[in-house]
């Protein structure tokens, strides 16, 4: 029987992972139940991801995207003249409204680098990333502390189930800035 060339089974196995952990959590998470919702055989998602921590590598930096394309629409960060509390309260707002749950993923994935060590340096990209942003419009140790922040508000967002509040995190941002 001739092997049977399939080039997107490889996003489909990403894009199941992210569907169970999303619907189950990372402890529903395992190369079987990935395999069942992507509807594709168990050996190919262990030929594509060795581990499960290299699929959740995969699915992570997948999520991360959501913020990045969050950020790319906007043109964020890049007018200089543009209040950068303002644009990060607003920017932070905005992909918390847009896809709750795909927000609760993308932290639910982040968090699980505490215990998966080959999650961290993904779950660092985030951080990194956005800290260069906006360190094009203040000192890097600021930037740091503002993605720390942002970081922190989203968190509380998120597990609280309150209402994100763009004034008070424009606030809180501008008593950082110098």
């Amino acid at each position: 029987m001739a092997r049977r060339y399939d080039p997107a089974r490889r996003q489909r196995i990403i894009d199941a992972a992210i569907r169970v952990v999303a619907a189950r959590g990372i402890a529903g998470l395992s190369h079987r139940s990935v395999a069942a919702e992507a509807d594709v055989p168990l050996g190919s998602t262990t030929y594509h991801f060795r581990t499960l921590d290299e699929l959740m590598v995969a699915a992570l930096r997948q999520a991360n995207e959501g913020f990045a394309r969050v950020l790319a629409a906007r043109g964020s960060f890049e007018d200089t003249d543009a209040d950068l509390a303002g644009e990060l309260a607003a920017v932070t707002g905005e992909w918390l409204a847009g896809d709750r749950a795909g927000a609760e993923l993308e932290y639910e994935l982040y968090l699980a680098a505490l215990r998966r060590p080959a999650l961290r340096p993904v779950a660092a990209e985030w951080c990194h990333d956005l800290a260069d942003r906006i360190g094009r419009r203040t000192d890097q140790a600021t930037a740091r502390a503002l993605v720390a922040l942002v970081d922190g508000i989203c968190l509380q967002v998120l597990l609280t189930g309150t209402e994100y509040d763009e004034a008070y995190a424009r606030e809180m941002l501008a008593r950082m800035i110098p």
